[in-house]
């Protein structure tokens, strides 16, 4: 059973581990800066590896943003990822925020929707 910890900050090379596992690429810009800035974020550590993360982006209001949500590929299909929703989502409301956005690929409605995201209407904009 995995640990879970809220504000790891894992080092870089351990963070890069997990994220070329989970998304197939290297991160694209390093994550310390970012967590520092987050309302929060949690990992679910094996022993002292870690095989997932979350991180809560905020606007410093009420309004907190889901990111980053990964799960080692060996470590997928066991709960994981919907434990550290929950957890990510009592962090967001126990640290004052009132709105949880998320943002996902249509394959992914049935997993965000199970862990209480509703669908709404909204707009992005690719500035790259």
């Amino acid at each position: 059973m995995p640990q879970y910890r809220i504000d790891p900050f894992p080092d870089e090379a351990e963070f890069d581990q997990l994220w070329r596992r989970a998304w197939c690429a290297p991160p694209a810009r390093p994550f310390a800066p970012i967590l520092q800035r987050s309302l929060g974020h949690l990992g679910a550590f094996e022993r002292d590896r870690l095989i997932a993360f979350v991180n809560i982006a905020w606007d410093g209001g009420i309004h907190a943003f889901i990111l980053d949500l990964c799960t080692d590929p060996d470590f997928q299909r066991r709960g994981i990822g919907s434990e550290l929703m929950r957890r990510a989502i009592a962090l967001a409301n126990d640290r004052g925020a009132k709105w949880l956005h998320v943002d996902f690929e249509p394959h992914l409605e049935v997993f965000y929707r199970a862990c209480g995201f509703r669908p709404s209407a909204a707009g992005i904009m690719n500035l790259g």
